[in-house]
């Protein structure tokens, strides 16, 4: 499997597509695309917890400071924007099955049957691009930690909302 891009971005790629049924055929794909997109299976290796833009960032900025290192996240600015405080939504990767049983107002959950949209790692494609690029390794975010961001950055909004 030939990967060309940033140097630090092989790992990545590999373990990115070796969660499709056909990783050399979906690498071959990915980097024949001139969009650089490529749609990969969630649920095999990692799902996606989707937050509303409102709530994404400040869930972020609050989760870098919980860890040194959250798992892949990804930002898709091409969404429907409402309002001077829109922003993007973010896809926070969670390890497989927490799809199943995450629930959160406003959040979609990609898991088991879903597939993504993902841009080439160190690039930006369709209004979609990594925010936390995978590092290879398979680190993904804690889904407690997760949560305790979410919380704390609920809390965040609501005070600015309040000011």
């Amino acid at each position: 499997m030939a990967v060309t891009g940033g140097q630090g971005a092989g790992a990545a790629v590999r373990w990115l597509v070796s969660a499709a049924p056909d990783p050399d055929g979906r690498l071959r794909r990915w980097e024949s695309d001139p969009r650089g997109l490529v749609l990969l299976p969630a649920g095999r290796h990692w799902d996606v917890l989707v937050l509303p833009g409102r709530i994404a960032g400040p869930t972020l900025e609050v989760l870098k400071r919980l860890t040194s290192r959250p798992g892949p996240v990804l930002a898709h600015f091409g969404a429907v924007r409402h309002g001077p405080a829109a922003a993007p939504r973010m896809g926070f990767f969670v390890p497989p099955g927490v799809s199943e049983w995450w629930v959160a107002t406003g959040t979609h959950a990609a898991g088991p049957g879903a597939w993504v949209v993902l841009p080439y790692p160190g690039r930006t494609a369709g209004g979609v691009r990594w925010l936390v690029l995978p590092d290879g390794s398979g680190t993904l975010t804690d889904p407690a930690l997760l949560e305790l961001a979410m919380h704390e950055a609920a809390a965040l909004v609501a005070d600015e909302e309040r000011q």
